[in-house]
C-alpha cells in the first residue's frame, strides 16, 4: 500500500512539471507582459492606453493554454501593441488587492480596462485565439481611440 501512495505522488509530480517549468517564462511572440499591477496603473498614465490584467497560475491547465496557445498567436499578435498586458499570478500575495477589486474567483480571469483603468469587461476561461481576438475589436471599440487620449493627456 504505502508502495503505491509514494509512487502516485511521484506520478502526480512529474504530471506537474510542465505547468510549473518555467512560470515566469513567456513563450515567443507573445505581448510584453507586465507582472506587476501597480506598475500597470503606471505605464497606462503614461501610454493613456487600455489595458489587458490576466489573473492566471502555473497548475491551471486552461490558463498554460491561453498563455502558450492564445496570447502568442496570429490571431492576437496585431493587438499586442494596442492594449498594456499585465500576466499576474493568482496565486501571489502580492495580486490579492486586484483579485479583490476584480473579484477574481475562477481562473483564467481576463479584466478589460479603459486608459482610466476602469473595467470595461471581463473573460472568465479560455477560449481560441480567433475568439479571443474578436473579443479584443470589441474592447478596443468599448476603449476608444489611444491617439486622442494620448494629445488629451498632454
Amino acid at each position: 500500500m504505502k508502495t503505491r501512495s509514494f509512487l502516485g505522488l511521484i506520478l502526480a509530480a512529474v504530471c506537474a512539471l510542465p505547468f510549473t517549468a518555467g512560470a515566469g517564462e513567456f513563450p515567443k511572440g507573445s505581448p510584453k507582459f507586465i507582472t506587476s499591477y501597480r506598475k500597470l496603473l503606471s505605464e497606462q498614465k503614461e501610454t493613456g492606453k487600455p489595458a489587458i490584467v490576466i489573473f492566471s497560475a502555473t497548475w491551471c491547465g486552461p490558463c498554460q493554454t491561453m498563455k502558450n496557445k492564445v496570447y502568442p498567436s496570429a490571431a492576437v499578435q496585431p493587438f499586442h501593441d494596442k492594449f498594456l498586458w499585465a500576466y499576474l499570478d493568482a496565486d501571489d500575495r502580492m495580486n490579492e488587492k486586484a483579485k479583490e477589486k476584480f473579484a477574481v474567483s475562477g481562473i483564467p480571469h481576463i479584466e478589460f480596462l479603459n486608459a482610466a483603468g476602469e473595467s470595461i469587461g471581463q473573460q472568465v476561461g479560455s477560449n481560441s485565439p480567433e475568439a479571443f481576438a474578436k473579443k479584443l475589436e470589441e474592447i478596443l471599440a468599448k476603449a476608444g481611440p489611444v491617439e486622442e487620449k494620448k494629445v488629451a493627456a498632454k
